[in-house]
C-alpha cells in the first residue's frame, strides 16, 4: 500500500515556513535599526567624553599657570623661602 503524498500538506507546510521567515526578516531590520541608534549613540557619548577630556586639561594647564603665579607672588611676599 503507497500513501500518495498530501500536497495540500506540504504547501501549507511551505508556506508556514516562508511566513516564519518573513517574520524572522522584519524581526531582523528591526534589530539592525536599533543597533545602528545604539551605535550613534556610543559614537555621541565617545564625542562628549573626548570633549570633557579636552576641557579637562584646559583646566588642568590653566590651574597649573594659577599655581605658579601664586608661587611668584608667594615668593614676593617673603611667605616662603626663595628657591
Amino acid at each position: 500500500m503507497l500513501v500518495e503524498p498530501s500536497y495540500d500538506l506540504i504547501l501549507d507546510q511551505l508556506r508556514a515556513i516562508r511566513g516564519g521567515i518573513d517574520g524572522l526578516r522584519e524581526d531582523l531590520r528591526e534589530v539592525k535599526g536599533r543597533l545602528t541608534a545604539v551605535e550613534l549613540g556610543l559614537a555621541s557619548v565617545r564625542r562628549e567624553i573626548a570633549a570633557l577630556a579636552e576641557a579637562d586639561a584646559h583646566l588642568s594647564a590653566r590651574i597649573d599657570r594659577f599655581s605658579d603665579r601664586l608661587e611668584r607672588i608667594e615668593r614676593r611676599l617673603e611667605l616662603i623661602p626663595a628657591s
